[in-house]
């Protein structure tokens, strides 16, 4: 049976993390082969999960041996594996799955660039346009398209499962409209119309982002009759007019680009209109582990960063808004609630 030392001597924790990768390698490998959708509500013993994911069953042992070490499934006295809190969540159809998220963090890219981190710490930039000739969404799109539709779909896990957060935390009464900029699909923007049913929406995100926007957002869907999509990047123009703006996980660009989108924000808003920011920040501690690594990755592929809550302050203090409220959305993410001044 596989225990877990919950506080190693540091050599030991210190030998554990430099054989980190092999650790989001058996998360990637268990997500792929289905391991956690096949395992039922009952302990199952290793050669009936080997022939329902169709492996070898010592080498699957020897996977989730390794698994159970970190609380992801948990053997039993008898050598049969059972699910934990964390194995759910590699279930496709678990509600709160982490099954893409999961794979897009380990995806076939990021194993060479993590290498190379040293040399973008040195310089201060990404490294991913040496690895691949190209930048990174250029590269995406054009060159690995299972990669793009793992991260489309890690993208819309995790818009859809902080969409209802973001319902339930704005007070929108008074509000006739919102606008969701560089809302992706636009769950955030369904939650919020299907909530207040006298709302009326915009969203606007790049061309091949809304083209693929949430059903009930599109002609025919539920919500279509109270929606505008517009493609459009926010970086360049911002032609809506609101009483709420949302800019949720979107100013992690370099420098330039954060202000661009903040100054357009700026311009297209009234005086007195909401200005919402929502973004993870590194120095929030109950997410500081997996913030700083998202941190790191953005230093690698795009050469953005996450902020600290004072940076973001500083930025939004800088575009001429005026920051009220700043609190919490979930354990991932805060609010950043703004007005534009007269």
């Amino acid at each position: 049976m596989t225990t877990i030392d919950p506080a190693p001597p540091p050599p030991m924790r210190l030998r554990e993390l430099v054989f980190g990768a092999a650790c989001a390698a058996a998360v990637r490998a268990a997500a792929r082969l289905g391991v956690a959708d096949a395992l039922g509500d009952t302990p199952t013993p290793v050669e009936d999960l080997a022939a329902a994911v169709k492996t070898e069953p010592r080498a699957l042992r020897r996977l989730l041996r390794a698994l159970a070490c970190q609380g992801v499934f948990a053997e039993q006295p008898d050598g049969a594996f059972a699910h934990t809190e964390m194995s759910r969540l590699l279930r496709e159809d678990d509600p709160h799955s982490l099954r893409y998220i999961a794979l897009w963090c380990t995806e076939p890219w990021t194993w060479d660039v993590w290498p190379r981190l040293d040399e973008a710490v040195r310089d201060g930039r990404t490294v991913f346009g040496d690895v691949y000739g190209k930048e990174f969404f250029p590269y995406l799109h054009e060159d690995a398209p299972e990669s793009a539709y793992v991260f489309n779909r890690a993208m819309t896990t995790s818009s859809r499962q902080s969409a209802q957060d973001v319902a339930e935390l704005l007070d929108l009464r008074g509000v006739s409209t919102v606008a969701d900029i560089g809302g992706g699909q636009g769950h955030v923007l369904a939650s919020l119309l299907e909530k207040h049913p006298a709302l009326r929406g915009a969203l606007l995100d790049l061309p091949g982002v809304v083209g693929n926007a949430d059903p009930r957002l599109r002609d025919g869907g539920a919500l279509a009759g109270r929606v505008e999509v517009l493609a459009g990047d926010c970086r360049e123009d911002i032609p809506v007019r609101a009483d709420v703006y949302i800019i949720k996980n979107i100013l992690e660009w370099d420098d330039d680009s954060t202000r661009r989108a903040l100054a357009n924000v700026r311009r297209a808003a009234r005086p007195g209109a909401r200005v919402v920011v929502i973004e993870n920040l590194v120095d929030d501690t109950p997410s500081m582990r997996f913030t700083t690594a998202m941190d790191l990755l953005l230093l690698l592929n795009v050469g953005g960063a996450k902020h600290t809550r004072q940076s973001l302050v500083d930025r939004l203090t800088e575009a001429g808004l005026v920051i009220g409220a700043i609190r919490p959305v979930n354990a991932y993410l805060h609010a950043f609630e703004c007005t534009v001044p007269a």
